[in-house]
């Protein structure tokens, strides 16, 4: 294996990273099983082959269907970010524990504020989770700045 992958951060990394990643790909999944049980369309050729008045029926929005795409829309602006700047930060030689704790908490806020934001539960839970991962996100990169700007 690598040198890298021998280090204890980057493996962490790995892990947190690939964990937020498959629940953040999991999102196009769910996005069509919602699709699918709410019987909600967005492109005329998903229902190509039905009826032009069953068509008009499927082709519209569904509240259900909007709250998991936005779901997934904050899933791209959050956890994107925190990769790249998590893999800079893993590379700044962090304390094992520190980077441990950035990391766990990112991967416990995101997997949070999915379920608060399709089950959905009351604000401002939802609110929280996406400020915790802000603030995790906003820590790594200020490390980052932080040992750059030494050189």
């Amino acid at each position: 294996m690598a040198p890298l992958f021998e280090d204890q951060v980057f493996l962490a990394f790995s892990t947190y990273a690939t964990i937020v990643m498959l629940k953040m790909m999991l999102m196009a999944p769910m996005t069509a099983y919602f699709r699918f049980t709410r019987g909600s369309f967005s492109n005329e050729e998903d229902v190509r082959g039905k009826p032009e008045e069953e068509k008009k029926k499927l082709l519209r929005t569904h509240p259900d269907v909007e709250r998991v795409r936005r779901c997934h829309l904050n899933d791209l602006e959050n956890i994107v970010p925190f990769v790249v700047i998590g893999l800079l930060y893993a590379l700044t030689g962090p304390d094992v524990s520190t980077a441990l704790l950035h990391f766990r908490v990112f991967a416990g806020s995101r997997i949070f504020h999915t379920l608060a934001y399709v089950l959905p539960l009351p604000q401002p839970s939802r609110a929280l989770a996406w400020m915790v991962g802000l603030v995790v996100t906003f820590s790594m990169a200020y490390r980052v700045l932080s040992a750059t700007l030494q050189l």
